[in-house]
């Protein structure tokens, strides 16, 4: 079998779909949408952009590289094992996974808590819970096709298209006026935002999981399972431009009605009381429980998988105990406080995945373009990594980094990363007149 059926590439493009779409995937796009007002569409765009373009440009990226330390290895095998490694933290139990609870917890449980339980106990006790079940869930990575695509994904689009139509069966309001920060450069503002869903860096992994379960569907040749994974990640990125686009609609009609709210779990709280009174809680508590569960049993699953490379006789069962057990701990710092600490984590890891991943498409021979790849990435991840030192107040680069261009908009990574690829094309040249010489 050389490629995969209709319903079972449906199958895993839904399966690839939950997990993306966890806890940023749902905060984000209202926020979105209630910040930016009457330039939702534009900030959209951007988002657009970093929350769906690139991550599905790095499945593709990783599909053909076969695998992410391979396509990083591009650089040099040293900086493959850090950045792989940091990578991992990222999406696993340091950030991601941590906020998959969080998120859930604030929208499933604290809406309901009546005085009786504080909330730090709630959340201790709900957190046990949820990541107990994603746990047991994450034992059979090869069977998520079969508990994420076939059941919990469905149920998940089901409620948000229940959500959209009453939105725009009962409309609250029009778009709400434009903040302060989407005001001048809302396609910028959305790009940026674009990195806090943490897909781009995910999508670096996720292909390990995907591949998993086309082999389990009966594909055997790895020609065939890249283009079927390929395929997979194009439904699932034509499902999150739909879901996205849908969010952001809500936002801005919430943020018209009710004005700015402190994050999008607050965004969409305020629309389904509006539209379905205490039932919309139940229904808001099901998206979220459903959403950052299946995020975080993808999640678990791929730092396993990657982790049991690194320490075979730990086995995958100890490590998926290890990332869920570390994670519950994580997650009680509360959703607003792992966001904190995720922006200035993401704006340093980010533009690397970025370049790393163009580069993989301009420069397909890694081995004869290996010095675009080391100074782009570089350049790239020095002038990132400084910058975020110097946001939290740690680096004292900030007047060199200010006279970057675009540095106004947060892209001062962007020239460096350009010059990188110069530098290493001169430096390719210069080699090949050598050769020949």
């Amino acid at each position: 079998m050389d490629r995969l059926s209709k319903r079972n590439l449906c199958l895993v493009g839904l399966t690839l779909f939950s997990m993306f779409f966890g806890a940023g995937n749902l905060i984000f796009p209202p926020f979105l949408g209630a910040m930016a007002g009457t330039n939702t569409w534009t900030a959209m765009v951007g988002f657009a952009v970093t929350a769906i373009g690139f991550p599905i440009l790095g499945v593709i990226a990783v599909a053909k590289a076969g695998g992410l330390t391979s396509l990083a290895g591009r650089v040099h095998p040293a900086f493959a094992a850090v950045f792989t490694l940091l990578i991992y933290l990222s999406i696993g139990p340091c950030l991601a996974i941590p906020r998959t609870a969080s998120t859930s917890f604030e929208m499933a449980v604290i809406p309901f808590l009546d005085g009786r339980i504080p909330a730090g106990t709630a959340q201790l006790l709900y957190s046990c819970l949820f990541f107990t079940i994603a746990f047991l869930v994450a034992l059979k990575p090869d069977k998520l096709t079969d508990r994420l695509g076939k059941v919990l994904t469905p149920c998940l689009l089901t409620l948000i298209a229940i959500l959209f139509i009453g939105c725009i069966l009962k409309p609250a309001s029009g778009y709400g006026g434009t903040s302060e920060a989407y005001q001048n450069h809302p396609f910028v503002k959305g790009f940026l935002e674009g990195y806090l869903t943490m897909d781009t860096i995910a999508a670096l992994n996720f292909g390990i999981i995907i591949s998993l379960n086309i082999r389990a569907l009966g594909m055997k040749s790895e020609s065939a399972i890249i283009k079927e994974t390929i395929r997979a990640g194009v439904i699932a990125g034509g499902i999150l431009l739909l879901v996205y686009a849908a969010l952001a609609h809500i936002g801005a009609v919430t943020g018209g009605a009710f004005g700015y709210s402190e994050n999008g779990a607050q965004t969409l709280n305020q629309m389904v009381r509006f539209l379905f009174g205490k039932a919309g809680l139940i229904m808001l508590a099901a998206i979220f429980f459903i959403a950052c569960l299946n995020t975080c049993i993808g999640l678990i699953s791929c730092c396993s998988r990657y982790f049991c490379t690194i320490l075979p006789q730990i086995g995958y069962r100890a490590w998926a105990f290890v990332f869920a057990a570390v994670s519950l701990i994580i997650a009680n710092a509360g959703l607003n406080r792992i966001l904190e600490i995720s922006v200035p984590v993401l704006n340093a890891i980010y533009p690397a995945a970025i370049v790393l991943i163009l580069l993989s498409f301009l420069f397909r021979d890694g081995k004869r373009w290996q010095p675009v790849y080391v100074c782009s990435t570089a350049l790239t991840g020095v002038t990132s990594i400084a910058m975020s030192l110097y946001q939290i107040g740690i680096t004292p680069l900030g007047r060199v980094l200010n006279r970057l261009p675009l540095h106004s908009l947060n892209l001062e990574w962007i020239s460096p990363a350009v010059a990188g690829i110069v530098i290493g094309m001169v430096v390719c040249a210069r080699r090949g007149r050598a050769e020949r010489g």
